[in-house]
């Protein structure tokens, strides 16, 4: 594909998905805003996609926009699209480049991008776009290759003209939302030794049981005397509540209290991190923060990006479904790992960080 001119200065970036996808597209992001003296970066993305997007320095704006092709519920009519449309008409952008996951097409959002008259749109795509893409990559996922999310779309940025090596994830954390994260640690009484867990996830098949998180969080407070904080969106307070009260209670939850920024600023923070392969695991990368990660077999290409972490899985013969809801009924890449595994990995990482 022939590269962005230096002239495309003002670019729209399109990514749908949510909070972690859009951390892991941020290398490329960056890379492409820094191949023209002056270029100007406009993301189009999902409401929490756009909530640490004010975070990325490599952002120059944001566009919300609930897309009716992605998995989140959307109203029915056409008024937003019919908005999005004259937003996008408004700004005369030179150029879209979509990102996607090698599972979804872009050919709806190259379709607005046509229609709100953008010149240049490109994207990785299965089948053939015809006028749709005037930049297209023909997809070679999985069939050729399978790489990290975040080196897929660095190489979507370089088809372009703007080459990189692998990079970090970054994000800027406000002062304010350290602050207050410093606050409610005060008042809660947590010092170190201490950690973050976050147990809960959007989908059900990258959930670690509730009940094995409750043993290994037991062992790490009652045996090697770690503090605890619980943390999740609104949706995942009550699994944080239960696992919290499953391992004795060893520390505060703020489950549902904290906006992006302050759960950034508390992963900042926290010498560990304990999750699912889920966005605050992007986000501990991006803050430099190591993480165990118990990570379900849905996606190869998720893992924890140039960041100090143990992943955990049981390996099954279902591994790689890309299923929200784990198809077998058993749920065995996840319910497989002990919790002394998990256990055993976090001692590892804060030994290493000295924490």
């Amino acid at each position: 594909m022939p590269p962005l001119p230096p002239t495309a200065r003002h670019v729209l970036a399109v990514r749908l998905d949510t909070l972690g996808d859009v951390l892991m597209t941020g290398p490329a992001l960056r890379a492409l805003r820094a191949a023209a003296p002056g270029r100007r970066l406009t993301l189009l993305t999902s409401p929490p996609g756009a909530a640490v997007a004010r975070l990325m320095p490599e952002v120059d704006e944001t566009i919300v926009y609930d897309a009716p092709w992605m998995k989140r519920e959307r109203g029915a009519g056409s008024a937003p699209d019919e908005q999005l449309l004259a937003s996008l008409r408004e700004r005369s952008f030179d150029a879209a480049v979509i990102f996607t996951v090698y599972t979804q097409s872009p050919l709806p959002a190259a379709l607005m991008c046509h229609l709100a008259g953008v010149p240049r749109r490109a994207a990785h795509c299965r089948e053939n776009p015809y006028a749709l893409l005037t930049d297209w990559l023909p997809e070679p996922e999985p069939e050729d290759i399978q790489r990290h999310e975040v080196r897929r779309q660095l190489d979507l940025a370089g088809s372009l003209g703007a080459p990189a090596p692998d990079a970090p994830l970054r994000v800027e954390v406000p002062d304010v939302a350290r602050a207050g994260v410093r606050a409610m640690l005060a008042e809660a009484g947590v010092e170190r030794p201490w950690a973050v867990v976050h147990p809960g996830a959007t989908a059900p098949s990258r959930r670690y049981p509730p009940e094995l998180w409750g043993r290994a969080c037991r062992a790490l407070a009652e045996d090697h005397g770690l503090r605890l904080v619980f943390t999740g969106d609104p949706a995942e307070a009550e699994v944080a509540t239960r696992v919290r009260a499953l391992a004795g209670e060893p520390g505060p939850s703020l489950a549902g209290r904290l906006s992006v920024d302050e759960l950034a600023a508390l992963i900042e923070a926290a010498p560990l991190l304990m999750a699912g392969n889920t966005g605050p695991v992007h986000l501990a990368a991006a803050v430099g923060t190591p993480v165990v990660d118990l990570y379900a077999l849905t996606n190869p290409q998720h893992t924890p990006w140039m960041v100090p972490s143990r992943v955990l899985s049981n390996d099954v013969p279902c591994r790689w479904c890309y299923r929200s809801v784990c198809p077998e009924g058993h749920h065995l890449c996840l319910r497989g790992v002990a919790p002394e595994r998990l256990v055993a990995a976090a001692l590892e990482l804060l030994a290493e960080r000295g924490g």
